[in-house]
């Protein structure tokens, strides 16, 4: 059974290790959505960045073996769950990809905390309104119309076969519509390999019925993907 270590409240960086592990049906303890007094809650978290020589979660426990950063996580899941390529170049070629959507995630995160994570939004909201339009007409577009052209020979990013990095994707697109509803609403006309990817993976047994449960957590004002309406004009 694979222990998966993340922050309680959002989805985050751990929800991308989530869907991997939900549409593959593995057997996994979100160890830090439970009670304290069954070994969960922030504290384990804690203990574990403590205990180890990992830097930040999501962590991914695997008996002993463990883990770090989002796309080598989904790249070791992969493997064992048939959504890494076997051809080496293949594969390095998906990991690749996971890192061009964890470099977006960067952006995202950064035009509602331009300054500094440390900084609630509101004392530093004046800074991320100068930051948004930049991020609403240049880098949603830079990063989108990328992953459609991938997409246009045959619907997959890397070969012939579903991959890590779609989910990854699929995750995007949907962090989008939340934080930018308005602004993707104009945008996503215009990309329909992605949206078409987005819906095939939304559409596969394990993804579809963990969107609707409640182990999904809701977006919300604390993650990556934030709704400022005053950002997305």
């Amino acid at each position: 059974m694979y222990e998966l270590y993340y922050w309680p409240t959002i989805q985050g960086r751990g929800e991308f290790v989530r869907l991997l592990l939900e549409d593959a049906g593995a057997d996994y303890i979100d160890v830090v959505r439970k009670p304290e007094s069954e070994g969960g809650g922030v504290q384990a978290l804690r203990a574990l960045v403590e205990a180890s020589e990992h830097f930040a979660p999501p962590f991914l426990k695997d008996g002993e073996t463990m883990v770090s950063q989002t796309p080598l996580i989904m790249d070791y899941l992969g493997e064992r769950h048939g959504l890494t390529p076997r051809d080496t170049d293949r594969r390095r070629d998906t990991l690749r990809l996971s890192m061009v959507l964890s470099d977006f995630l960067v952006e995202a995160h950064d035009v509602h905390h331009p300054l500094a994570k440390e900084f609630f939004y509101e004392d530093q909201r004046e800074e991320a309104l100068r930051r948004a339009p930049s991020f609403r007409q240049m880098r949603i577009p830079k990063f989108y119309d990328y992953f459609e052209q991938l997409l246009q020979s045959n619907g997959y990013l890397v070969g012939d076969a579903c991959s890590h990095a779609e989910f990854s994707l699929f995750q995007v697109v949907e962090g989008m519509r939340y934080a930018f509803p308005r602004t993707m609403a104009r945008l996503e006309p215009k990309y329909p390999n992605v949206i078409t990817l987005r819906d095939r993976i939304a559409s596969r047994t394990g993804v579809a019925t963990y969107l609707t449960s409640e182990r999904r957590i809701p977006f919300n004002e604390h993650g990556i993907f934030r709704h400022y309406p005053e950002l997305d004009i």
